[in-house]
């Protein structure tokens, strides 16, 4: 008998092996409710819910958190002094972390100087490449840099080595920034006319500045009293000699009543106290003045390319470095691939990945000199994404936030694909998302919720797609929502007449945008709609823009101070006790002295995380004692700033305590679907959607006839966009026109009116590819939108 073979067990797995899962336990990040998670690693994760259901604190304040805090502090103290330091999350437990890759919705920089190609390394390896490739040859890769200045110096330098000598010294850096704009493409021009009026003297109140009275100590009499002006003449009979002083003087001591001041010309204050400060952080008034008396025009001297002559000289093949980033990124990418020279071989392989990974991306229709502040939220996140498609790192957690925002349905298929990609190389990625077409391809997925803020914070459904579509979710009953083309639409009452666009890259576009409807534009990314209405849209056309761009606020600012609404409640509680209204805020006089109004004290331990603990006098109220001893309708200051914005609009719409001005505030933040925010919630920790949100409440107060909308789905769940509609059509019905930049096909359906651009994206979209009623596109299907709106109702 032959012997009996044993079979041979399968080996026992290796330890190593068993760590396939993302643990998390306890996490009570922001309004996470001890939630308790296990995530397969290596696999992509979708995670969705209502806006402000906590997906953001679970996936970015959590688990991203983590992983970067953790990975920070493999540094030195020395080289983690300059990284952003992190505290640990509130969470018990968090296992099995990786690299973890955040590529958020944050918009870029808008610094004059900062372009995609300076945001994506593509413009440093176009500076080697014409350092070494360009004739004539000018220099080092700063030559052709416009954010370096040329530099000359000369002088004695004293060598402090063994006996010091003074040697003379010269020194020369050729830089590529063009001398005149400084690198910025453009110059200002500042028209004196808005200024002052020169038919008057300074004395009868010429200056027309806001907040430049002609009674007002440090501006005005500082003009009148320098001793340098005739105060009583009319400014237009100056002499030279004058009018030099009165604009361009530089900064010199005065003495004005004694007191010791200093005068400077007009032009320079100007810039200082206007030009220097951020467009978007200004009160509307000052903003409205700096936009009438500022002119932008392109430099006469470097032609808008931002480099100096000498740059622009030097070419490889007829292209200098201004027609390379002027370029779209598909040509400039096929430019690249024609050029074959052994000696920078490695740097044309490596430029070669950058550009084709913008193609592949859907963004090959940019050029590299495109300020990085023009991009859109979604363009910006994909710029972003750029540097990681072609990574060979296996093992890590990429964390995506809305991927598909600024995306038209025909590219949400590529992106998808990317997401895919990304995974099957091993890596686990996390995607926070509301679009179906962008759920349907997760390997899991986790719904938070049941509703928003204090209201949300649990885990409702955790599983597959198909799991969640029969869970009686929020989500998973509206997961095959789709809205219906409306049987009737409405009439316009005139129209928005744009004659020969040209911005960007649109193709002289004539084209009659109806008021008195919802108006959606639609096309692909890159297709000119922004371009289209941002950039064409005629001014004073009594136009409210309700933009992408983030809100500006820093811990202190809330919900009440920046809709407004802490005003009439401030007044209302200093005339019910007869005390001063500066005495409730925490900003100003009524703030808790310890922590100057902050709730929490700030402890800086140097590299380390700084601790914040709350404040132990006021108990993290803000304020002082004193000042919740008064009360209006039973409450005192801190109690109405932690009501939602429901409850307060109950509690100051009638009774003792009711405020017409501050009920009103309130009733257009529940119309946008933000009744769940606390009223003293600091701005920063508000998602992206919440934001565009209260600015549009913001702005529905504003007395103009038309609104701008961009992409207000952003950020949205399925169920919320409904709402949105509703909200749409009572702002049509109340009589103003609505245009909305949008993608989501509800939206499209649910138009009165549609324009569509394309038919592609960059120089092969910017015309007007269909015009008409949502119905009319479907039934023509000839275009891309058209195609997508069919197939979403389902025709």
């Amino acid at each position: 008998m032959a012997p009996r073979t044993k079979t041979p067990q399968p080996p026992a797995p290796h330890a190593a092996d068993s760590h396939d899962l993302i643990r998390v336990h306890g996490a009570r990040e922001n309004n996470l409710k001890d939630v308790s998670i296990e995530l397969p690693k290596r696999r992509l994760t979708v995670f969705t819910g209502v806006s402000g259901s906590g997906k953001s604190s679970l996936v970015f304040s959590t688990i991203a958190a983590e992983s970067q805090r953790l990975i920070n502090e493999t540094y030195s103290a020395f080289v983690q002094g300059f990284m952003p330091t992190q505290a640990r999350p509130d969470v018990d437990v968090l296992d099995g972390l990786t690299t973890a890759i955040i590529v958020d919705q944050q918009r870029m920089g808008s610094d004059p100087r900062s372009t995609v190609g300076t945001a994506t390394d593509a413009n440093a390896m176009l500076r080697i490449l014409f350092s070494r490739l360009g004739k004539p040859h000018i220099g080092p890769p700063g030559a052709f840099a416009f954010n370096v200045p040329s530099v000359t110096a000369s002088g004695a330098i004293t060598v402090e080595r063994g006996n010091k000598k003074a040697v003379k010294a010269t020194f020369s850096r050729t830089g590529g920034m063009c001398p005149r704009c400084e690198g910025r493409g453009s110059v200002s021009d500042i028209d004196l006319t808005q200024l002052y009026d020169d038919s008057k003297s300074i004395a009868e109140g010429a200056f027309t500045i806001p907040g430049w009275k002609s009674d007002s100590w440090w501006t005005v009499r500082t003009y009148a009293e320098s001793g340098f002006l005739d105060p009583n003449k009319p400014i237009a009979k100056f002499t030279k000699k004058e009018m030099q002083d009165f604009l361009y003087r530089e900064p010199t001591k005065v003495k004005v009543e004694g007191a010791n001041l200093t005068f400077e010309g007009l032009i320079p204050k100007i810039q200082k106290s206007f030009l220097s400060k951020d467009r978007e952080s200004m009160q509307p008034h000052i903003r409205e003045f700096v936009d009438r008396a500022v002119t932008f025009t392109t430099c006469p001297e470097c032609e808008g390319t931002r480099l100096t002559e000498g740059a622009r000289s030097s070419k490889i093949k007829k292209i200098s470095i201004a027609d390379a980033c002027a370029m779209e990124i598909r040509d400039l990418a096929e430019w690249v691939r024609g050029l074959d020279e052994p000696s920078v071989a490695p740097l044309l392989e490596a430029l070669q990945q950058t550009l084709d990974s913008f193609v592949e991306i859907g963004l090959g229709y940019l050029a590299l000199d495109r300020p990085s502040g023009t991009l859109s939220g979604g363009e910006a996140q994909r710029v972003k994404m750029i540097r990681h498609l072609g990574s060979s790192l296996t093992d890590v957690t990429y964390v995506f936030d809305e991927p598909t925002i600024g995306l038209h349905p025909h590219d949400i298929q590529r992106m998808n694909d990317l997401l895919l990609r990304l995974r099957d190389k091993g890596n686990t990625v996390l995607v926070v998302e509301h679009k179906p077409e962008a759920i349907a391809i997760a390997d899991h997925v986790v719904d938070l919720g049941p509703g928003a803020g204090t209201a949300g914070g649990t885990v409702c459904f955790e599983g597959t797609l198909e799991g969640l579509r029969t869970s009686d979710t929020v989500t998973g009953r509206h997961l095959d929502d789709r809205a219906v083309l409306k049987e009737e639409v409405r009439k316009s009452t005139g129209a928005l007449e744009i004659r020969g666009a040209t911005s960007h890259n649109l193709r002289d576009v004539d084209v009659d945008i109806p008021l008195g409807v919802l108006t959606v534009i639609t096309g692909v990314a890159g297709s000119g709609k922004s371009s289209l209405v941002h950039g064409s849209i005629p001014a004073g056309e009594n136009v409210i823009s309700v933009d992408q761009s983030p809100i500006r606020g820093s811990r202190r600012s809330n919900p009440a101070t920046y809709t407004g609404l802490l005003e009439p409640i401030r007044k209302a509680f200093a005339k019910a006790n007869g005390v001063k209204p500066a005495l409730f805020s925490a900003n100003s006089e009524g703030a808790c002295p310890t922590c100057n109004g902050a709730g929490v004290i700030f402890t800086d331990l140097g590299m380390m995380a700084s601790v914040s603990s709350p404040c132990e006098d006021c108990e993290g109220k803000r304020f002082q004692a004193s000042v919740l001893d008064y009360h209006l309708g039973g409450r005192d200051i801190s109690e109405v700033l932690a009501m939602s914005v429901s409850e307060a609009e109950e509690f100051f719409g009638s009774g003792e305590a009711a405020i017409p001005a501050a009920h009103k505030i309130l009733d257009r933040l529940v119309d946008v679907g933000l009744g769940y925010l606390s009223l003293g919630q600091p701005l920063t920790t508000l998602s992206g959607g919440e934001r565009q949100r209260l600015k549009l409440a913001t702005h529905m107060g504003d007395k103009g006839g038309v609104y701008v909308l961009d992409e207000p789905t952003t950020g949205l769940h399925l169920a919320d966009v409904e709402q949105l509609l509703g909200l749409l059509d009572r702002l049509v019905e109340s009589g103003k026109s609505v245009i909305v930049i949008e993608h989501h096909q509800a939206v499209m359906a649910h138009a009165d009116w549609i324009i569509d651009l394309g038919p592609g994206a960059g120089h092969d979209g910017g015309q007007i590819v269909f015009e008409g009623t949502p119905a009319d596109l479907v039934a023509a299907r000839s275009t891309l939108t058209g195609e997508h709106l069919a197939e979403y109702v389902g025709e």
